[in-house]
């Protein structure tokens, strides 16, 4: 019909309003497809603004799984800036998480998301409050989005009471931003460790400083890329901090000690270890800031001299423990100036290495001035001799303990020497890897009794033999522990006069790889196997299984035996299966060639009171027995 129409013809068409087009669209041939609106299309402003307001630490848990941006964005947001008005609260939960699932996160994961789950269980994950979750990340697990997602999910319950990061994700590692995303999430972390962490600097930890006021402890181990303006910045906002270690951070320096000190009244702990740039400045400073707090005290690799030792015996009047290692700048003097500075009269525990300036005058100044010290450990210092140590035992009248390694100098005149100086208080005396020990006889008066001694370890000191042993035994007869490691110039003679010596009763012994027989181990089990509670015997391969059956027929209070790399067989094993009065909870047969799957018996009925067995390195023994023993010793902590 309408052909028909000339070419001249009017048709009218009423006028019609134009619509608006309120979503884009995509011509595709000559088809056009609408698309569906999103919220992404909003900038950030609005959306900080909206996430803000949500009524809970759920919903904005749930908002943070949508996408990496909602995350960031959440995590960028302080408490104080969270709404709490009575509008806001009047929202209804309902709505919001209906709107959170409109989106689905498996399309915006797809663009760098991050999954619901991962932020829900941040949120669930512990149930304590008030400052108290700890997270502890480790390699690939440390970066920024794992951060932000622990700030949004502990935030709502307390936030975050200790955060340790363990080395550095080299692809997409933490970084300054992740420290921030936790700085204004948890304003109550407690404590922060970092180590290995290369790509965080001062920006990050200028955050936690002001986002993070109740900092009591901070641990900063390998990072390059914070300085002193960083740790200026703790020290002046954080005034709870009373722990600080500084491991390998070349760039933090004197200035930020000094302001530690004056800033940081709780101060009571203080490591500064292979930090190239602290000198006697920093540490004299901070030490005597800090004299009426500070109680502990490391210091290891640093360029300090006599001055820094001089400000510690002066003005170290709260210290208990005190660590100096490969201190290589300090002399004798400053030794003995520590000592006569009379400040370290609450000084229990003292650890010298690989300090030069130990020697016998600067030692016994020591120990004159530490009249409390308990606990003294020396390695590595050549200088001192046998005469500086008797000195300095007998000037330290409430030691305790005593330990000595690798100080080649020291010889049987100086071992014994402490033994007899009448120290009524010593009760643990260890000597390893002391070279200058050589086997001799000595003769001291009765009266010389070491009476209070009770806990020996002699390790791989090749000149002590049966003679020494012997005039230990006589010297010490209240001997209880006993720890006789690599002393191969050790026979039979030496330990069956040492066994019969030992009044008290022996309760831990090890003997390990020494060429002694069946002989020692019956003698110990009948003399001792009242008392006896550990024995190892790792390394002695002349062991066979009649020791196993001393032990199983005397030693009733054994509770822990290792007979690694011995050569007992299966029967010394059913031997101990045996003993009907034997109650073994840690039991080790580590590299027993001659044992086999014929002691699955056996191992299973001791494993009735067993907590931990080892038969690693146990070729006679194959995969399916030990199948078998864990899924029937199923409280045993087994390796294999």
């Amino acid at each position: 019909m309408f052909l028909s129409l000339g070419r001249h013809v009017d048709v009218y068409f009423p006028p019609r309003k134009r619509s608006r087009i309120i979503a884009p669209f995509v011509f595709s041939g000559e088809r056009f497809e609408q698309k569906r609106a999103s919220i992404d299309v909003l900038p950030d402003e609005c959306l900080f603004e909206v996430f803000r307001r949500l009524p809970g630490g759920q919903e904005r848990s749930s908002c943070a799984g949508v996408s990496k941006r909602w995350l960031m964005l959440l995590s960028s947001i302080r408490k104080e800036e969270i709404c709490t008005s009575n509008s806001t609260r009047s929202l209804e939960p309902k709505e919001i998480s209906v709107s959170v699932k409109a989106i689905k996160p498996s399309e915006t994961n797809k663009k760098g998301g991050v999954a619901v789950e991962k932020v829900e269980s941040e949120a669930a994950e512990d149930q304590d409050c008030d400052g108290h979750l700890s997270r502890c990340l480790e390699g690939k697990k440390a970066t920024d989005v794992r951060l932000a997602a622990i700030a949004v999910g502990t935030g709502s319950r307390g936030g975050l009471g200790k955060l340790s990061i363990r080395g550095n994700n080299i692809s997409r590692g933490v970084t300054n931003l992740g420290l921030k995303a936790v700085a204004r999430g948890c304003p109550s972390l407690r404590a922060l460790s970092l180590w290995n962490v290369s790509s965080v600097g001062d920006e990050g930890l200028l955050e936690i400083a002001e986002g993070c006021p109740l900092l009591e402890k901070l641990d900063l181990s390998q990072c390059p890329a914070i300085s002193d303006k960083a740790l200026l910045a703790i020290a002046r906002h954080c005034p709870n901090l009373n722990s600080l270690t500084i491991e390998s951070c070349s760039n933090i320096g004197n200035e930020s000690l000094q302001t530690v000190g004056r800033s940081c009244p709780s101060l009571k702990s203080i490591v500064v270890k292979n930090c190239p740039s602290v000198g006697d400045q920093g540490i004299a400073s901070l030490l005597s800031s800090a004299t009426f707090s500070l109680s502990k005290v490391k210091l290891q690799g640093l360029n300090i001299t006599d001055v820094s030792l001089a400000v510690i015996g002066h003005y170290g009047k709260a210290i208990t423990d005190l660590a100096l290692i490969g201190l290589q700048n300090v002399s004798e003097r400053g030794f003995w100036v520590m000592g006569n500075g009379q400040g370290l009269q609450k000084l229990r525990s003292f650890a010298i290495t690989s300090c030069g300036g130990v020697t016998d005058v600067g030692l016994e100044a020591v120990g004159k001035g530490c009249p409390n010290l308990k606990q003294f450990c020396l390695r590595k210092c050549s200088f001192l001799s046998d005469n500086g140590l008797v000195s300095f035992v007998k000037s330290a009248g409430s030691l305790e303990s005593l330990q000595l390694e690798e100080c080649h100098r020291i010889t049987q005149s100086g071992f014994f020497g402490v033994l007899v100086s009448r120290v009524g208080n010593l009760k643990a005396l260890s000597f390893a890897n002391c070279l200058g020990i050589k086997d001799s006889t000595l003769r001291f008066s009765v009266m010389s009794l070491c009476k209070s001694l009770v806990s020996l370890s002699i390790q791989n000191c090749p000149g002590f033999g049966n003679a020494s042993l012997a005039m230990v035994g006589r010297l010490c007869p209240q001997l209880q522990h006993v720890d006789l490691t690599g002393l191969h110039g050790l026979t039979d003679e030496g330990l069956l006069s040492f066994i019969e010596s030992c009044d008290a009763g022996l309760a831990k012994v090890k003997l390990s790889c020494l060429n002694v027989t069946d002989k020692v181990i019956s003698a110990l089990a009948k003399q001792h196997g009242g008392t006896l509670e550990l024995l190892n015997l790792d390394g002695c391969r002349s062991f066979t299984d009649a020791s196993l059956v001393a032990i199983a027929e005397d030693c009733f209070l054994l509770s822990e035996l290792d007979v690694s790399k011995c050569a007992i067989t299966d029967s010394g094993i059913a031997a101990l299966a045996c003993a009907v009065q034997l109650d073994v909870q840690i039991l080790s047969i580590s590299g027993c060639s001659l044992v086999s799957d014929k002691s699955l018996p056996s191992l299973a009925k001791l494993g009735e009171t067993l907590l931990g067995l080892n038969v690693q390195y146990c070729h006679g023994i194959s995969t399916g027995v030990v199948d078998l023993l864990v899924e029937r010793l199923w409280r045993c902590d087994i390796l294999s």
